[in-house]
């Protein structure tokens, strides 16, 4: 007899979150009806939101860390209203920033690189979709072997941020239903449907392509991205998905 899916997240008496949660569907699914899968990056595969560690280099850090921080719980419903008042308070940072949080901050979240190798190794193909900044996108996506990427390119004038991005053939802002588009173009070019994608997220503005996925992932997420994941893992690394998958 086939089991009832997992209940809805919920908060115990004391305070702590099940350390993977599971709604809407029974587990184990098939690894193999799967064909690709969406990251974000910052929270995500990292353990970092790269404009905070930048931002901390100007003495802003409070500043636009707070910003990013209601952006993510979705209390900013304008991402990219909130990327332009954060990139704004950038003006006037060296590059040499940049090369100091990817040095000395960037640091893969525990299980990334398992579940990524484990995803390609089954013929997944993976894209990285990020608000973040192709300075640091760049280094992910050759770390874990990512098929496809977008993500936003700052603009740097002289050795320092302009407080702008340059525009791309797809626009200047990758927010959420850029990262949404873009899943789904993957999909269609590899000739995969939306429900053979996996979408893997912490913040509100992976919620579109989450809703567009087959499969929905919330890792280490935000109350809201939590509530509306198929899979949250509140604890252990990005690997435990593969507790879902066979």
């Amino acid at each position: 007899m086939t089991s009832s899916p997992a209940p809805v997240s919920s908060v115990s008496s004391d305070s702590t979150l099940s350390p993977l949660v599971l709604q809407g569907f029974t587990a184990p699914l098939a690894l193999s009806d799967f064909k690709l899968a969406a990251f974000d990056m910052d929270s995500t595969l990292i353990s970092i939101e790269c404009i905070d560690e930048i931002a901390a280099a100007a003495g802003r850090k409070d500043e636009v860390a707070a910003i990013t921080e209601a952006a993510m719980r979705g209390e900013i419903t304008d991402f990219k209203d909130s990327l332009r008042r954060r990139l704004a308070l950038l003006k006037g940072v060296g590059e040499d920033a940049l090369a100091q949080v990817l040095r000395e901050r960037l640091r893969f979240n525990p299980g990334a690189r398992e579940l990524c190798a484990a995803l390609k190794a089954a013929g997944l193909k993976l894209v990285l979709v990020s608000g973040g900044f192709t300075y640091f996108t760049r280094h992910v996506a050759a770390e874990l072997g990512m098929d496809f990427v977008r993500s936003n390119e700052l603009e740097i004038v002289d050795g320092r941020l302009t407080g702008g991005l340059v525009m791309q053939d797809w626009g200047d802002i990758c927010d959420g239903e850029e990262k949404r588009r873009m899943m789904l173009s993957c999909a269609e070019r590899i000739g995969a449907t939306p429900a053979q994608c996996i979408a893997v997220g912490d913040g509100a503005n992976d919620l579109p392509m989450m809703g567009a996925a087959g499969l929905s992932v919330a890792y280490h997420a935000k109350p809201k991205v939590r509530a509306q994941a198929m899979v949250a893992i509140n604890a252990g690394g990005l690997d435990r998905l593969l507790d879902v998958l066979r």
